[in-house]
C-alpha cells in the first residue's frame, strides 16, 4: 500500500472528555462497522470499560475515508496559514490531496485517560505520527489533558485539537478562551482548534480531513528487511499469542518466518490480518500499515511489548544487521500487593490468569511470594489503585479467581548503619530498627486543577497528607493549576476520593514519582493472642502509627471469630504495644444443668471454668480466617 494514503493516530484526553463516543462517530462516518453491529463505546470492547463508561486498554481499528471538498472553516484555514500563522505548515498539494476522491487508510488507536493508565497512551502513542487533543468545552483543560499532550509533544507527535460537548450549553466566551488556550499549548492559531459533537457527529467530517491535512503519512522504506513493533498483545486459545504490530520497515505475508528480536523466539504466522475493528485476516501487510501477527506461541513470556518482530531472511542477508526499534522505557511499578489464591488447590490457575493477563497488561509486574499465614501466592505491581482495581474485577469475571489481596504498599529505600542500601517491597522484609539508619519512600511531583472557590481545602488536603504545594497558576479568571508534593504512599490510598470530596468532584489530579525522601516511617505490626500476624504488617508513618492502628485493631475485633477465651488483639511499633483491645470470650452457663442446692457448688464450676479459660488463654492458638483479611484489607484501604 502507498504510505501517502495512510494515516496513523490515536485520540488523547482526560477521563470521560468524549474520546470513546467520538471514536463511535468516527465508525459511523467511515462505514468501519455496520449499523446492526454498532452499539455505543464500540471500542471499548470489555463490559468493564463499558459499565465504568471509562477506556481501560487501548484498542486500533482501521477505517477507509474519502474527504469531501473542504468545509469553509478549512479555507479559513488555508487562509490562516498563507498568512504565516503559527502552526504546522499545510503545503497546496496536502489541499489537492484533501479535496480529491482518494481514500484514505486511517489507523486510529483509542487510548485510556485515566492517570493510572498512562502506560496504555505512551504505547500507542509510539505507534503513530499524530493525535488529536480533546477537551471536554464543559469541564475544560484537565491535568490528564497536560499530561497526555507532554507525551504527544515528546514523540514529536504532529497534534490538531478539538474541542468536544459542543452540543452543550455554553457561553461564545467561554469557547473562544478555551480555544486559545489549547491553541497556546500546541503551538496553532485558535482557527485551527476545531468545534465538534461526539454525541451528535457535528465536526467529525471536517475532523477527519484535518487530521489528513496536518498528520504526516508514515515514512518507512517497504523494500527493506521487515522491523515491526509490537505494542499490544493478548492471548487466544486456539492462536496463541496474538500480537498486535506497527510495520516500521518492508513487508510481512501469511506463513512466512518470524523472529522476535529480544525473546529469540521463532515462529510461522498463523494468521495475519487487520482490526476492523473486529480480527480481520489479510494476505500481507507493508511498512506503515497497523494489524495482528498470531503466532502460534502458547508461552505468553516469549512475546513482549516493544519487542522488534523481524522476518528470518534468505542466505544471503544477515539478521544482525537488523537494528532493533527502541521500544518502550519498562513501567515502574509503584503500587505492590500480594494475591493469595483464595483456595490453595487454584495456585496454577491463578499463576496462569496473572500470565495471560500480563500479555493484555505490559504494566502488571508479578512474581511468586509465600507468607507463613496465607500460604503461596505473589506479589503484584501495579500503576495505580484504579490499575489494581481493574486487574483484580478481570479476574474475578473472566478466570472466575477471587484472591485474598493484602493492604496496598509501596517499595522503600532503606539505608543500614552499615553503609549498605536495599530495596523492600515488603513490611516483612524490613530489617529490625537497631540496623536501620532511614527508610526513604517515593515521592510525586503532580498538579491539580480546581475551581477557586475550593482551593483552600485542596490545599489543607495536601498538608494533611504530609505533602506540600509547590506554586499556584491561574488557567482562567475562575480555575487555578496547583503544582504540589506528595508521598507516593498517600496518593495510592484514597488521596483521590478525598480531592473528589473537597472540590465536590471538580478536581482534576496529574501526577509521576520525582524522586526518594527519607521519612519517619515505621513498622506497625498487629498482633493476636500475642502472636504476631506478619499478613497485617504495614509500613506507615510514626505521626499515624495510633489511629491506623487503632483502627486495624478494631476492624479485627469486629470481624474475628469468638474463642473459648479472651483473645488480646495489639498494635505495637517494635517491642512497644500503642493500642490494644480484647475480644472477649465466647459464653457457656456451666451452671446450667445445676438444680437447688448450695451457691458453693456453682462457684466451683464458675473456678474450673476460669482456670480453663486462663489455660487456653496461655497456650491457645488463633486461626484467622482468609476472608477476615481480605475484609480488613478492604476496611483499611
Amino acid at each position: 500500500m502507498n504510505q501517502e494514503q495512510i494515516r496513523n493516530f490515536c485520540i488523547t484526553a482526560h477521563i470521560d472528555h468524549g474520546k470513546s463516543t467520538l471514536a463511535d462517530r468516527f465508525l459511523e462516518l467511515t462505514g468501519a462497522v455496520s449499523q446492526r453491529e454498532f452499539r455505543n463505546q464500540f471500542l471499548d470492547q470489555m463490559e468493564l470499560e463499558r459499565e465504568r463508561g471509562i477506556t481501560i486498554k487501548m484498542q486500533p481499528v482501521r477505517m477507509t475515508y474519502r474527504p469531501q471538498i473542504l468545509s469553509s472553516k478549512h479555507e479559513i484555514l488555508n487562509k490562516s496559514k498563507t498568512q504565516n500563522s503559527k502552526g504546522l505548515e499545510i503545503r497546496n498539494s496536502d489541499l489537492e490531496i484533501a479535496n480529491s476522491t482518494q481514500e484514505f487508510v486511517l489507523n486510529l488507536i483509542d487510548t485510556p485517560g485515566h492517570v493510572d493508565f498512562t502506560y496504555e497512551v505512551s504505547r500507542s502513542l509510539a505507534a503513530v505520527e499524530g493525535a488529536i487533543l480533546l477537551v471536554d468545552i464543559t469541564q475544560g483543560i484537565q491535568a490528564q489533558t497536560l499530561a497526555n499532550l507532554h507525551l504527544a509533544q515528546k514523540q514529536n507527535l504532529a497534534i490538531v485539537g478539538a474541542v468536544n460537548k459542543i452540543d452543550l450549553n455554553h457561553s461564545k466566551a467561554d469557547l473562544e478562551a478555551l480555544k486559545s488556550k489549547i491553541a497556546e499549548l500546541i503551538n496553532c492559531s485558535p482557527e485551527e482548534i476545531l468545534e465538534v459533537s461526539g454525541k451528535t457527529g457535528q465536526g467529525a467530517a471536517e475532523l477527519l480531513r484535518l487530521v489528513i491535512l496536518k498528520i504526516p503519512p508514515p515514512q518507512g522504506k517497504p523494500e527493506a528487511l521487515l522491523r515491526a513493533l509490537v505494542f499490544d498483545s493478548f492471548y487466544d486459545s486456539f492462536k496463541g499469542v496474538v500480537a498486535c504490530i506497527r510495520l516500521v520497515d518492508g513487508e510481512v505475508k501469511q506463513g512466512d518466518r518470524i523472529k522476535l528480536f529480544a525473546s529469540g523466539a521463532e515462529t510461522e504466522i498463523l494468521e495475519l490480518g487487520i482490526f476492523k475493528p473486529k480480527l480481520t485476516p489479510v494476505g500481507s501487510l507493508s511498512a506503515g500499515e497497523i494489524g495482528y501477527i498470531a503466532t502460534g506461541i502458547k508461552d505468553p513470556s516469549l512475546v513482549r511489548v516493544g519487542d522488534t518482530v523481524v522476518k528470518i531472511p534468505n542466505s544471503q542477508f544477515s539478521i544482525s544487521n537488523i537494528i532493533p526499534l527502541p521500544g518502550y522505557q519498562e513501567p515502574q511499578s509503584l503500587v505492590f500487593v500480594n494475591f493469595y489464591p483464595e483456595d490453595t488447590n487454584r495456585f496454577e490457575l491463578l499463576e496462569n490468569a496473572l500470565k495471560k493477563l500480563k500479555l493484555n497488561d505490559a504494566a502488571l509486574f508479578f512474581a511468586k511470594e509465600k507468607q507463613e499465614v496465607l500460604g503461596q501466592g505473589f506479589r503484584l505491581g501495579f500503576l495505580g489503585s484504579l490499575h489494581l482495581e481493574i486487574v483484580k474485577e478481570r479476574l474475578r469475571r473472566e478466570y472466575q479467581l477471587n484472591p485474598i489481596i493484602t493492604i496496598p504498599t509501596v517499595k522503600h529505600q532503606v539505608i543500614l548503619k552499615a553503609g549498605e542500601e536495599i530495596e523492600i517491597f515488603s513490611p516483612n522484609d524490613l530489617p529490625s530498627a537497631d540496623k536501620i539508619s532511614e527508610i526513604k519512600e517515593p515521592w510525586v511531583k503532580g498538579e491539580i486543577i480546581v475551581a477557586n472557590i475550593y482551593l483552600s481545602q485542596v490545599l489543607s488536603l495536601v498538608q494533611l497528607n504530609r505533602g506540600w504545594a509547590g506554586g499556584l497558576e491561574n488557567m482562567s479568571n475562575e480555575i487555578v493549576l496547583v503544582n504540589f508534593h506528595l508521598p507516593l504512599a498517600e496518593i495510592i490510598l484514597d488521596f483521590y476520593d478525598k480531592l473528589k470530596s473537597a472540590s465536590r468532584g471538580y478536581a482534576s489530579l496529574s501526577y509521576e514519582v520525582s524522586g526518594w525522601q527519607a521519612g519517619d516511617l515505621v513498622k506497625l505490626d498487629i498482633l493476636i493472642a500475642n502472636e504476631k500476624v506478619d499478613a497485617f504488617a504495614r509500613i506507615v508513618p510514626r505521626e499515624k502509627a495510633d489511629s491506623i492502628g487503632r483502627q486495624t485493631i478494631e476492624k479485627i475485633k469486629e470481624l474475628l471469630p469468638r474463642e473459648a477465651f479472651a483473645v488480646a488483639i495489639q498494635a505495637a511499633i517494635g517491642s512497644k504495644i500503642i493500642a490494644r483491645v480484647t475480644l472477649s470470650a465466647m459464653k457457656k452457663d456451666v451452671t446450667g444443668h445445676l438444680y437447688g442446692g448450695d451457691r458453693t457448688r456453682k462457684m466451683k464450676l464458675w473456678e474450673k471454668q476460669q482456670k480453663g479459660k486462663k489455660r487456653l488463654a496461655k497456650f491457645g492458638k488463633v486461626q484467622v480466617p482468609n476472608e477476615v483479611f481480605f475484609e480488613v484489607f478492604k476496611a483499611t484501604k
